[in-house]
Parts: structure tokens; sequence; C-alpha cells
């Protein structure tokens, strides 16, 4: 299935001059603006603060407490300190659902210089520059915080969108001290405090964002839709929080996408759909028991493709039997080598994640894909047999790399496959979603709420009902 995609040697052919050098350096450093980007103020929300320049305090439970300046919103919260390596990207990862209820500290020394964009949409509907709508992470930390930034799609601040959010941010701390303590311990609870001293009798007050199914609270809450212009595949998502650049990479290559909440039981309207992708999400994978339940029954049930990215790897290895484990620390940067045991190739990932496959127990159907050159830990698993694979990394990588982007290539290559083999045994049928299933879903996420410590217990009556519509309509 992969041998046909594999990745491009590049090669020198000849000797670049020193004009058309010059030349070139200018095309890539001049830029273009786009006159239709949407550079208007984004909405303030409802737990919005003006931007605090108050003391700030991180304090780690049973570990240090780090004292710095406040450049967000005025609120306390808690939640699990994790660090991230990327030296860019900060707009697309602080709006990954995926880092729903973590601190966020980052490790290079200075972010916010670029700014933070609008929130324009491309014409796919999706959001051009985030990964959600709203910011997700629970709390930021860096070293030094920009206040002046540049950049041609910037339309506010770092702190100014911290505070808009919501979002308490700390800076002025050694972020490497937190790194080392959390390298040695392990992501470990943590507590920001904005202009309160710290009280170790309030220890007992950290939440642990582990004991929550996060991922209810980031799925979307009834069926959403997003047609594509450029083929006829169509492919049902299931939603544990995913990132806008995953629909992308789905819909930019010719299949159309309904997403479904993480609960809903996609095997019984699989027979409808000519793939199946579980994206990323947010926690502990053991507490999406439905999702495991569902997953097993379409892959006894059916043969359609099936792709998982991040948690949805980690789902499909539960589905199918396998175990998963907390990592120490966790995997999240931009620059982590994985090896494609498939090809001997080595690609450059992007990653984000506290959890992973144990690989020796995955079933005698199932075969490692891609396994961490860092701590050896597993990054993918792919089926003996069948079109069936996940990865631990993210092939979409918004901030970069792209190395893997192949990988959705391939999946929708047997995506198509199987299309053809059913229209062969069923020549009429039809998975393109029909006009009016099209004109009565919503096309975006339902009532996702922006804060990691709202509500959001299960969906609403008007969702399942929504849901349960879904297999009439297409049919």
């Amino acid at each position: 299935m992969f041998k046909r995609l594999q990745m491009p040697v590049l090669t020198a052919t000849r000797r670049l001059t020193a004009r058309p050098l010059r030349a070139h350096f200018l095309h890539r450093t001049l830029a273009t603006v786009e006159t239709n980007t949407e550079r208007q103020m984004p909405a303030t929300r409802a737990r919005a603060t003006p931007v605090s320049h108050d003391r700030a305090t991180l304090t780690i439970r049973d570990g240090p407490v780090f004292h710095g300046k406040s450049f967000g919103a005025r609120a306390n919260i808690s939640g699990e300190a994790v660090f991230t390596t990327s030296l860019v990207g900060y707009p697309e990862s602080l709006t990954d659902p995926s880092y729903r209820g973590q601190i966020l500290v980052f490790t290079q020394p200075l972010i916010g210089n670029y700014g933070v964009p609008s929130s324009a949409r491309d014409e796919y509907g999706l959001l051009k520059y985030f990964e959600s709508p709203n910011m997700q992470a629970a709390g930021v930390v860096v070293a030094d915080a920009a206040e002046q930034y540049s950049h041609w799609t910037a339309v506010e601040s770092l702190g100014d969108w911290c505070a808009r959010e919501g979002v308490p941010a700390v800076s002025g701390v050694d972020t490497r001290a937190i790194v080392t303590f959390l390298r040695e311990q392990g992501s470990s609870l943590a507590r920001i405090t904005i202009g309160e001293e710290y009280d170790a009798d309030e220890d007992e007050a950290f939440v642990d964002p582990e004991q929550i199914n996060l991922v209810r609270r980031v799925s979307t809450k009834s069926p959403f839709h997003v047609s594509s212009p450029n083929g006829d595949l169509h492919v049902a998502v299931i939603d544990c929080g995913v990132k806008e650049n995953i629909l992308r990479s789905l819909v930019g290559r010719g299949a159309s996408v309904t997403a479904f909440p993480f609960d809903y039981p996609i095997h019984k309207v699989a027979h409808h759909f000519d793939g199946i992708f579980i994206s990323n999400g947010p926690g502990d994978p053991t507490h999406c028991q439905e999702t495991v339940y569902h997953l097993s029954r379409v892959m006894q049930t059916s043969q359609v493709p099936i792709m998982g990215i991040c948690l949805g790897h980690q789902l499909l290895a539960l589905a199918a039997g396998a175990r998963t484990i907390k990592l120490k620390y966790g995997n999240r940067a931009h620059n982590i080598p994985a090896l494609d045991l498939t090809t001997g190739r080595c690609h450059i990932t992007s990653q984000n994640h506290g959890y992973a496959v144990d690989a020796s127990t995955l079933p005698e159907d199932w075969k490692e894909f891609f396994v961490n050159l860092n701590d050896s830990s597993n990054e993918g698993m792919i089926h003996k047999s069948r079109p069936i694979f996940s990865t631990q990394f993210h092939p979409e990588a918004k901030g970069g790399p792209l190395d893997s982007a192949y990988l959705f290539d391939a999946y929708l290559e047997s995506v198509n496959k199987y299309k053809r083999s059913q229209s062969h045994f069923q020549p009429h049928r039809e998975s393109k979603p029909s006009p009016l299933l099209v004109d009565l879903l919503a096309k975006e996420r339902v009532g996702v709420k922006p804060d990691w410590a709202g509500r959001g217990h299960g969906r609403s009556n008007e969702a399942e009902a929504a849901a349960a519509g879904i297999a009439a309509v297409a049919a």
C-alpha cells in the first residue's frame, strides 16, 4: 500500500549562479499580502479579562515554586504541566484540543514575536491559522514573551490573545529549570496564581485533568460536514478533538468529511462511507470505552479502510486488543525522528502526546509501523492484511514538518480502492453525501465550550436526534 508513495529524494542538478540566488532570496523574503485576509480583531470571549501585568506564580505540586510576571488573563487555574520544544507554531499548539487542561511550558526562550493571526477561514470553511476556534491550553509559561510583534497575518499580541481567551500566562521564569524538573520527575500537576502568594495548604485544590474525560469536552456534540469540491469520496471522522488541518488534509485531497461525536456508534453507519478516520484528542485513551467498543465492532463487521492519528492511534490499538501506557513526560515537539519499519526511512515528525501504545501487546494480525528513535516508544501500527493503519505522530503538522504527509495519500488510495470495489459489487451504491444531508448538518463543530473546566458531560437530546437521523438521510 505504501511502496508507490515513497518520499522523493532531492538531488542537486546544477549550481545556482549569484543572480538567480539573489532573485530567489528576494522572492522568499518579500511577502505578498492577501487581499481577502480577514484582519479585523476577533470577538471577545465571555471569560476575557484585561491583560494582567501582576506578579505570577507557577506552583508544581510537591515541587518547586517559580515567580514571574503575568502577561495574560487575570485568572487562577490548575492543570498538568507539560513542555514542548517546538520553536514555532504557538498559535497552532495553543489551539490544539490535545492540550486541553494542560499548562504548556515552552522551551524556546522567546515566544510571541510574530503575534497572533486572525480567525480567517479558507475555501473549505476551515480556520486558516488555528487548529480549533479557541485556545485549548489551560495556561502558558515562557521565559520571555514578546510584547511587540511583526507579521503580515498578525492582529494582536500573544498576551492580548491570552487575556481575551481568559487564559493566564507567565513570563520571566527559568523554563530550563522547569523542564529539568519535569524530565526528571515526569509531567506534574501545577497551578498558576496571579497576584497572590502561594499557600501550601491549598495543594489539595490541584485539579488532575487525567481523571476527567477530556475528549467529551472537546468533541463535537452533534455531526458536522465539510464538503470537498475536489472529489467524490466520503469519509466519516470520529471527532475526539480533531484539528482543523486534519480535516483540511482530507478535504483538500478530494474527500468530503462528516464528523461524528466521539461516542457515536459508527459501526451502524460505516456502510454509508468510503473510509473511517479517528482523530487526535486529549487525555487518557481508556476513558473512551464507548469509542473502543464501536471501533472493535467496525473491524468485525466491515472492510472499510481506517486511519487513526495520535489518540486515534491509541483507541484503534485498544479496539484491536493491545494496551496503552502513560509516558513519563510525553513527546511534544516538531522535530522528533520516527523510523518507518516497512521502508527503513526516518521521518522528522510533529508530536503531542502523553500516552503510547505498548507494541509488545499488539495482536498477531498487527505489526509495528513506526518507532520513536529518541525513546523507542511505538509511533504507529499497521494491519497485516487489511487497509488499516495509525500513527502516534501528526502527519498533517500545520506547524511543520511535512515529511509524513504522504500517509494521507496512502490512506485515500485505499479509500478509493474500497469505493471502486464496493461499486463493483453494488453498482447503485452512492456514498457521496446527499445535498439534503449537506444542507442539514452544521459546517463546524457543535457545542464545544472553550473553558476546559466547563460543563459538557454528554450529548444533548437535540444532538442525539441529529446523530440518529444521519443513517436515514444518508440512505
